[in-house]
């Protein structure tokens, strides 16, 4: 009889031969813990994923994810109820896109990382249906369909237009490693709703737009918004094994008396950063 090592591993040769390096093996009831840390602008924020996989009536599988130990600026947050009942489901599954959750019915502090959570498996997603095999394997994928992360009660309007640029870079010792660019396309799909948004902030046109209530007043931002993302994944099963992004955005910002955006205080400029990792927790 081989050692478990050894079957493991010829376990992982086999897949690789035989299927495409990224290719997610799901296995019904396996539970996977992430721990996702960002630093947003110097504020360090983290929070744990708790999923299990499931099949659905199509016999398609998935992964539902639940929140929790969300910690802002060192200090932990406390969750209401519907935040702590909320569940996230995303997929490697090409048959089944990860698709936008209802963030309404989340708070505020898990709008992030659950977002953050959800392009790591868009990104994936589409290395898989892309079908990369080797190093330097490439392909580029236009789409620039807005994505939102609007609340519809703090974020009245968020979005973010962009193409991906997926590589994969290396597999060595049963792990892929894929880089991801999400990059502006040449035409962004965002939706300005003033005139003053469309002047560009940086050197393409703004792909991205957020709108947001201060009391009163409104927050309005809109710039140039790029994702550099490395995502290392199991050659064996293809579950992501850790990933990390890191997140520009150069923006044009103005507070306003109104809805329309007209009414507004001078425009300045604002830089954002966004540094975002996830691990896999081992059990």
């Amino acid at each position: 009889m081989l050692p478990r090592f050894a079957v493991v591993c010829l376990a992982a040769i086999s897949a690789a031969l035989s299927q495409d390096a990224v290719s997610r093996r799901y296995v019904e009831g396996e539970h996977l813990r992430y721990l996702l840390k960002t630093v947003n602008n110097g504020m360090p924020y983290e929070a744990q994923a708790e999923g299990i996989v499931k099949k659905d009536a199509d016999g398609n599988f998935f992964e539902e994810y639940s929140w929790s130990h969300v910690i802002y600026n060192g200090k932990p947050i406390e969750l209401p109820q519907s935040s702590i009942d909320f569940r996230q489901r995303v997929t490697l599954d090409p048959k089944q896109p990860t698709k936008i959750p209802d963030l309404s019915k989340v708070h505020s502090s898990l709008i992030g990382p659950i977002t953050d959570f959800m392009t790591f498996y868009v990104d994936l997603g589409l290395a898989i249906r892309a079908g990369l095999k080797h190093p330097s394997d490439h392909t580029y994928r236009k789409y620039g369909t807005p994505a939102s992360w609007a609340d519809g009660t703090y974020v009245t309007l968020g979005e973010s237009s962009i193409d991906f640029d997926v590589t994969l870079k290396s597999i060595e010792k049963g792990v892929a490693v894929l880089e991801i660019k999400h990059v502006p396309p040449q035409q962004p799909q965002v939706h300005l709703p003033a005139p003053w948004m469309r002047e560009p902030s940086a050197d393409t046109p703004n792909n991205w737009v957020e709108v947001s209530h201060r009391g009163a007043k409104y927050h309005a931002a809109v710039g140039k918004e790029i994702f550099d993302v490395e995502i290392t994944s199991s050659v064996e099963d293809g579950k992501i094994l850790s990933a990390k992004m890191t997140n520009p955005v150069k923006t044009r910002v103005r507070d306003c008396n109104d809805a329309t955006l007209s009414d507004c205080s001078e425009v300045r400029s604002q830089d954002i950063l966004r540094q975002v990792e996830i691990a896999l927790i081992p059990k």
